[in-house]
């Protein structure tokens, strides 16, 4: 059995907290648990996490603080949960630099597919054989390290911008759907008012300097063009 994957959960209601980290320890992942914002700041520079479930609603620090605090020194992935219902929250989140959300409540397994879903995206390839570099213009995209540069600058992405810029820069010249993104970057289908995967594109946009987009005909020859 291959080493368990460390789980932060950033939550203050108790009772949620301790379900998660029973089914979280079941489907073999470690579990650290933080009750405010404050404390999951500590956590996360006092180890090193492979992923974060943050809430939003939270004493001391807020997600949002918590997110837009960790974004500036850390790529960890992160899922938010947000209040059902709430766009505005789950928008922010992502704007902020969050890789997935799930609205209260919901279903633990669905929780967990999420987690494997981002974590799979956010994963290194084998170090065997690390996937080259690719280039155009002067957007240069390394796969094997996770590194992105914009002539000579280094561009800092979440896992998930990441994979969306990767998935772009192998198909150029060609319109990827928000069907397709949805399904291959955050690997689930589209729904009707799921709007995740134009945010993550909006992000990239403005990372890259592209401006904002009217619409998702984002192709790498677009990036080509604009570097």
């Amino acid at each position: 059995m291959s080493n368990p994957l460390s789980v932060l959960i950033v939550d203050d209601d108790r009772e949620l907290a301790q379900m998660l980290t029973e089914y979280l320890t079941a489907e073999n992942f470690t579990t650290t648990v933080a009750h405010d914002g404050n404390a999951a700041l500590a956590r996360l520079n006092a180890q090193k996490f492979d992923l974060v479930i943050l809430d939003v609603m939270l004493p001391s620090l807020n997600g949002f603080d918590v997110l837009r605090n960790l974004r500036q020194t850390l790529s960890v992935p992160v899922i938010m949960l947000t209040a059902h219902g709430t766009d505005v929250d789950r928008i922010v989140g992502l704007e902020l630099g969050a890789d997935d959300y799930l609205p209260k409540p919901f279903n633990p397994r669905e929780l967990v597919a999420r987690i494997r879903a981002v974590l799979r995206r956010f994963s290194t390839r084998d170090p065997g054989s690390p996937a080259p570099p690719m280039s155009i213009g002067q957007l240069r995209l390394d796969p094997a390290t996770f590194g992105v540069s914009l002539s000579g600058r280094q561009v800092r992405l979440t896992g998930t911008e990441f994979r969306v810029l990767e998935m772009l820069m192998r198909t150029p010249g060609q319109v990827q759907s928000r069907d397709a993104l949805t399904e291959r970057v955050l690997g689930r289908k589209l729904t009707p008012y799921d709007r995740s995967i134009d945010t993550h594109v909006s992000n990239l946009r403005r990372k890259l300097g592209l401006g904002a987009p009217g619409c998702l005909k984002f192709a790498a020859s677009a990036a080509r063009a604009m570097c």
